[in-house]
This record gives structure tokens, C-alpha cells and sequence, in this order.
């Protein structure tokens, strides 16, 4: 009989091995975009187009048992599904499905409400993309949706932190912005104008600054929480709108992920404040040479990008992309620590 056993689990893994990465995308809740999920299967796929991106998929491939664990993925504001198709391939080949639900009013199809507005929903949607998983047959069975991971990236970052316990308000954005707006001007107004040393530089920061505080004057505590989510990254998160003792002691464990060239989020308004806030948290990764989009994985093209965004998101000089198949494999490590018996 122990052969009999030892030799089925030798042919599973032999199997699990070779299995590709099935994808499909299923129909949010309540009037959700749609979730991108990515999964284990057996078949290998196909070169499949996705906007400028050239993918390996098994399209509608049936889904094969993995570890019965989920991750979901928060994108970055603007973002899509196929720049974390590196980090899920990563995931699936561990044995987790990954979903991605599109974040309404600021994900690359619909950019029209990014920052606050955005960060308010984004919470609830993961917890909703995560009983869109639940509720379809392919993997109802094949899940336990008690302990799921949940990884997000920039804009996703502050959706991490949220679901890791922190809690935020619109005001306490704007008196960042108020207090650093010369220094961290792009996270106050994102890709609308930069700073450029020129004549019309006070003229920027006091008209962002008006907008700001007009818009985001709401000082009550933004909270949500999901008990299921029990493992949490947050890779180059915004961070400086939240109260940072409520990131002291997350009642989750929670690695964040930081490149030291970000120019979008400086890491000492954002990562940095949670590390030194949160003794109890890891740093899963440190990029000393990476951009704010080091961690788009395939990045996107830069005929796609405003040249601003280039400027913001493309690697600055000195940075290897080939040290992200291990960064990949840390945060996969960081969910099977905390999500698997």
C-alpha cells in the first residue's frame, strides 16, 4: 500500500510539473469589470495577444488541482492583468490561482478616476473578486478560500495595505500633499503635469494644492476587512496617506516589496514609513536599481506610454531585469509560508 501511495504522489508531481497556465476571465459582481484569473492546468497553451503583449496561455484550459490556495492581484493605477502575467506564471507553477479583478474608473480601459476615488472601492472589489472565484464550478472544488494571499503594486499597494489592516482617509492625502507636495508631486497629482524647474513650477503645485484640499477634505477612517485574506505584499505601495499605527501590529502577516529608484512613490514617504512603523513586517524584496515599474513584469512598451509615464515607469539605467524571476519566486514563497498547512 505505501508504494501504491508514494508512487501516486510521484506521478501528481511529475504531472504538476509540466502543467501549464490556464486563464479565463469571469463576470464581476455588482457591476464589477471582469476578473482575470490564471490557473494551473495541464494543456500548454497558445501565443494569445493582449494589447501589446505576446502571452502563453491555455485559453478556457480545464483546471487542474493545485495547492487549493488563492492569490489575488490589485494592478496599479491604470493597469491591466498582462503586466503580473510573469508573477502569476510564478504563482501557478507553485500551484496557486491568481484573479485580478479590474479596478472600475482606473485600470488601462477606464482611467477616468484614479487615486482616493479609486482607493475607496478598491477593497471591496477584491473581496468581491474573491467570491466571483468562489462561485464558479471550475473552482469551487478545488479551492479553500479560508487563508487567501493578497498582493497589490503601487495604487495596488495601498489596496494591500488596506486589506492588511491599515486604515486611511482622503484628508490625511491631502495634508501629505500640503506638507511635501515640492517633493512628492507625483504621487498629489500623478500623471497629470510634473515639476519641471521652469517659471510655472508655483503655479503647479498651488493649483494641485486647491484641487486637492477641495476635493479630498473627508477626514473619516477609511477601513475593510476581509477574514479570509491571510497572507498580504505590497509592492511600492502608496502609503503616505495612512495612519501608520494601525500598520504597527497588522493582524496579518504582511512583506512589502520596495525599489529604491521609484520616483513616483519615494520610498521614504511610502515603503519606507511602513517598514519603520511595522517591526513585525518583512521586506520580501528590495530592488536597489529599480524604477517605480520595476515590477511590471512583462513592462509595458514604451510606444504605449506618455512621456512622462515613460519617465516614471520604464527602468532607469542599471537595472536587471533578470533578478525579477527571483523576486517573483519570494513573494511566491511569502504565500506558501503563510497559506499552506
Amino acid at each position: 500500500m505505501r508504494n501504491y501511495f508514494i508512487t501516486g504522489l510521484l506521478s501528481l508531481a511529475a504531472a504538476y510539473a509540466q502543467a501549464g497556465m490556464g486563464f479565463t476571465e469571469l463576470p464581476g459582481l455588482q457591476a464589477d469589470g471582469p476578473v482575470t484569473v490564471f490557473y494551473p492546468t495541464l494543456g500548454e497553451g497558445q501565443r494569445i495577444q493582449k494589447g501589446p503583449f505576446s502571452l502563453q496561455l491555455d485559453l478556457q484550459g480545464p483546471p487542474v488541482r493545485g495547492n487549493g490556495r488563492l492569490v489575488v492581484i490589485s494592478h496599479g493605477s491604470g493597469g491591466s492583468p498582462w503586466t503580473f502575467t510573469n508573477l502569476a506564471r510564478t504563482l501557478v507553477d507553485d500551484g496557486f490561482v491568481v484573479a485580478l479583478p479590474r479596478h472600475r474608473g482606473d485600470n488601462h480601459k477606464d482611467p477616468s478616476s484614479p487615486g482616493p476615488d479609486s482607493w475607496k472601492l478598491r477593497p471591496a472589489e477584491v473581496s468581491r473578486a474573491i467570491d466571483t472565484v468562489a462561485r464558479d464550478p471550475r473552482f469551487a472544488l478545488l479551492l479553500a478560500l479560508d487563508k487567501v494571499g493578497m498582493y497589490g503594486m503601487s495604487a495596488g499597494g495601498h489596496t494591500a495595505l488596506s486589506l492588511a489592516g491599515g486604515r486611511w482617509s482622503p484628508a490625511q492625502f491631502a495634508s501629505h500633499c500640503g506638507a511635501n507636495i515640492a517633493e512628492d508631486f507625483q504621487t498629489c497629482v500623478g500623471l497629470i503635469t510634473r515639476l519641471t524647474g521652469g517659471v510655472f513650477d508655483g503655479l503647479k503645485k498651488t493649483v494641485a494644492l486647491a484641487v486637492i484640499r477641495q476635493k479630498f477634505s473627508d477626514a473619516t477612517w477609511l477601513v475593510h476587512t476581509d477574514p479570509r485574506i491571510r497572507a498580504v505584499v505590497a509592492g511600492v505601495p502608496l502609503a503616505a496617506d495612512f495612519d501608520m499605527d494601525s500598520l504597527a501590529a497588522p493582524p496579518v502577516p504582511l512583506g512589502l516589496v520596495t525599489a529604491r529608484q521609484d520616483k513616483w512613490l519615494l520610498p521614504r514617504f511610502h515603503s519606507d514609513r511602513v517598514l519603520q512603523a511595522c517591526k513585525a513586517c518583512e521586506l520580501v524584496a528590495d530592488l536597489p536599481n529599480g524604477g517605480h515599474g520595476a515590477l511590471l513584469s512583462p513592462p509595458p512598451p514604451a510606444d504605449v506610454l506618455s512621456p512622462l509615464a515613460q519617465d516614471l515607469l520604464l527602468d532607469p539605467p542599471g537595472f536587471d531585469r533578470s533578478a525579477l524571476p527571483a523576486v517573483d519566486r519570494q513573494i511566491t514563497a511569502f504565500m506558501r509560508k503563510h497559506l499552506l498547512p
